[in-house]
């Protein structure tokens, strides 16, 4: 999978785990969402479509939790207008939107208690544009919000590149851990150890490449997801001649052969691709997969394919207990994520002390 590292990877002392602390599953109970208003034009060519998409994401979100929107203050009065009353506005100084990667994972201990651990950012390993503290701060600055507890990581991570079940298993890919630009020279063992001690993972099922064209290089959370304990949704691409196929194939054969942390086999739920669409001469990466949960319901995309009404099926059966509610997605995934990408989630709970 990846080299002998170059160096020891060294833990600190205090991780989450020496507190007791594990990253929940997402349909654990939420305390609030967090979503950062769009704020750089580039990314799509212009800015009313996609703020008007963000605003009916939160909108549907605030049906069944709060949800905090940070903003640039000076487009303060902007996300007013789009967002009315249904968020909360939290004035930080932001330089793009997908909260799930620049936001800090949330865990908890257990009893009542959240902290947030705080990944190294460097723009989803684009080293050549990286540009200085390319929203790195933001984790720090939503805990400091929070008066939160903050266990900084040594790593380079996402949330998108992370899905857990909430008991001990984790999912992630070869393709994202091991780019060469985010931790090069880790071994899979490494990167157990360090999942284990910031996220009380027990296990890792280890997935290989993401979907084409993927300006993450590889996040799982487009390509497959835990629904609950021992059951599994996956991208299925059926068409051979799609660049898609490999990848995906590849993926649904090593769940098929793998166990969790409780040693259970995985029941698998494929969803299908929705066909091909292009931003320019970018293939943007739609998938299903990218839904949101929260509390009591399912905030998934559709495409204006003939596959909506077919995964908004597949996500009904297998979430009979929540509401379903789907959103025109195109204009979120043209700046190169989906709803799970722009949401981060808060579990319920009281903040932790800060050290």
């Amino acid at each position: 999978m990846a080299n002998t590292p170059v160096t020891p990877i060294r833990i600190p002392v205090r991780a989450p785990i020496c507190d007791g602390l594990h990253m929940p599953a997402e349909w654990a109970e939420h305390e609030a969402t967090w979503m950062i208003w769009p704020c750089k034009p580039g990314v799509w060519r212009g800015m009313e479509k996609p703020r008007c998409a963000y605003a009916e994401v939160a909108k549907a979100i605030s049906r069944f939790e709060p949800v905090y929107m940070m903003c640039r203050p000076e487009l303060l009065e902007d996300a007013r207008y789009y967002c009315g009353d249904f968020t909360t506005l939290v004035p930080m100084d932001t330089r793009d939107s997908w909260a799930r990667d620049s936001a800090p994972t949330f865990v908890v201990d257990g009893r009542g208690g959240v902290a947030g651990v705080d990944w190294i950012f460097n723009d989803w390993g684009h080293i050549a544009r990286y540009e200085g503290k390319y929203d790195e701060p933001m984790g720090l600055h939503v805990l400091e919000h929070l008066n939160m507890r903050r266990y900084a990581a040594p790593f380079i991570i996402e949330g998108g590149g992370l899905h857990t079940d909430g008991e001990g298993t984790l999912l992630t890919t070869e393709q994202v851990q091991f780019d060469p630009n985010r931790n090069a020279g880790f071994s899979a063992t490494d990167f157990e150890d360090l999942f284990h001690a910031y996220l009380g993972t027990e296990k890792v099922i280890w997935l290989g490449n993401g979907l084409e064209d993927d300006e993450t290089n590889g996040h799982v959370d487009i390509l497959a997801c835990f629904v609950r304990p021992g059951v599994v949704m996956v991208h299925d691409c059926t068409d051979p001649e799609n660049n898609n196929y490999a990848v995906t194939q590849d993926a649904i054969k090593r769940l098929e052969a793998a166990t969790d942390a409780k040693g259970r086999s995985l029941e698998i739920i494929r969803i299908p691709e929705p066909a091909p669409r292009y931003h320019g001469d970018w293939r943007m990466d739609l998938s299903y997969i990218n839904f949101y949960m929260c509390n009591g319901g399912i905030i998934m995309s559709s495409f204006d394919d003939p596959m909506d009404e077919v995964a908004y099926k597949i996500l009904c059966d297998a979430f009979p207990t929540r509401e379903v509610i789907q959103i025109p997605s195109i204009d979120i995934f043209a700046g190169g994520g989906g709803i799970h990408c722009i949401t981060q989630q808060q579990p319920k709970g009281a903040p932790l002390p800060v050290f």
